[in-house]
Formats: C-alpha cells, sequence, structure tokens
C-alpha cells in the first residue's frame, strides 16, 4: 500500500515506509482514522465487499456439485442472487466495524465476513443438497455452518484478499501500539 499523496506533513517524522511516526503527526480523515488506516481500511472493505458474490456463487458450486450437474445448474441462479444480497447486506456493518475508531472496535472484519455464511447455506438448504458430515470441533465452533463453508482466513473469501487483510491489520495494529506509547487519550 503506498502512502503518497495521504497528505502527512513532509516534516514529520515518519518510519522508513513512509507510515507517520506518532499519530500526532498523521494526517487525520473525516472518520477521524489516520489516513493510512483509513486507506486500509477503504481497501480492505472495497476489496471484501466485492468479492462476496463470487465468493456465495463458488461456495454454493462446490457444494452442490457433488450431486450432480443438475443441481449444481439448479442453483446457480439463487447462488447469484444470494451473493448480491449477501454484499449489500454484509457491506455497511463491514464498513461500520472499519471504520470505528481502533479502541471501540469489538469484532474484526473476519467475524463479520464469517457471518456471511448464511448465505449460501440457505441457497443449499432451499435446494435440498444434504450437509456432509463435519467433525466435531467444526460442527461445535460453528453450529450455524453445516456445510463446512466458513472461510478461515481472508484469503478463502478471495485469495486476493488474504494480503489487503494483513496491510488493513498491520495499519491498525501501528495505530493500537502508536496510541499505546503516546499514553492516555484526552
Amino acid at each position: 500500500m503506498s502512502t503518497a499523496g495521504l497528505g502527512t506533513d513532509p516534516s514529520a517524522a515518519t518510519t522508513p515506509a513512509g507510515v507517520p511516526a506518532s499519530p500526532h503527526e498523521a494526517a487525520t480523515t473525516p472518520a477521524g482514522l489516520p489516513a493510512s488506516l483509513h486507506e486500509a481500511a477503504t481497501v480492505l472493505a472495497d476489496h471484501a465487499i466485492a468479492a462476496l458474490p463470487a465468493w456465495v456463487e463458488r461456495c454454493v458450486a462446490e457444494a452442490s456439485e457433488p450431486h450432480g450437474p443438475a443441481v449444481a445448474a439448479d442453483l446457480r441462479a439463487p447462488a447469484h442472487a444470494a451473493g448480491v444480497r449477501c454484499a449489500a447486506e454484509t457491506g455497511p456493518a463491514l464498513r461500520e466495524l472499519l471504520f470505528t475508531d481502533v479502541d471501540a472496535q469489538h469484532s474484526t472484519p473476519l467475524s463479520i465476513l464469517r457471518d456471511a455464511v448464511r448465505f449460501p447455506t440457505e441457497v443449499l438448504r432451499a435446494g435440498g443438497v444434504p450437509a456432509p458430515e463435519r467433525d466435531e470441533f467444526d460442527a461445535s465452533r460453528f453450529p450455524d455452518d453445516p456445510y463446512g463453508l466458513t472461510p478461515a482466513s481472508f484469503a478463502d473469501i478471495e485469495p486476493e484478499l488474504g494480503p489487503v487483510g494483513i496491510v488493513w491489520g498491520a495499519a491498525k495494529a501501528f495505530e493500537v501500539l502508536q496510541r499505546r506509547r503516546a499514553g492516555p487519550r484526552r
């Protein structure tokens, strides 16, 4: 992620990567986030939301294909519609979390994306696709996911989303660390 053009004060101390060395020196956005964190949040939200429709369709296709090509074909249109709904309904919650002050975030973007498993699950259930056998841990950890579709990482939704999530996580960690080093906020 380039930090060029983010509006930082050229006289401010920066790390070698050009990231402001202190939250007091960082340019901020209307949401009150340092520009680098705001940019990382924007990129993560945009990429994740854009990837959700194809992820839903892929989940449905992969879970239904073992039951025959006719089943998979019959579920293509409902999977597409569910993917569009998934992006429309999951997107606002994801953006809200990502643009919430880091000290007020009580969830993670991956948790919000994991909740989206209900969209392919609904299509598969409505299509009569039987749920596979799952191991005890998965069944207890993700009881609302009978098909074992819950993403373990951002990359499970879309491979290119993995590095985007890492960049956001690093930007958030940097902000948290800088705040802790600066002492109590007033």
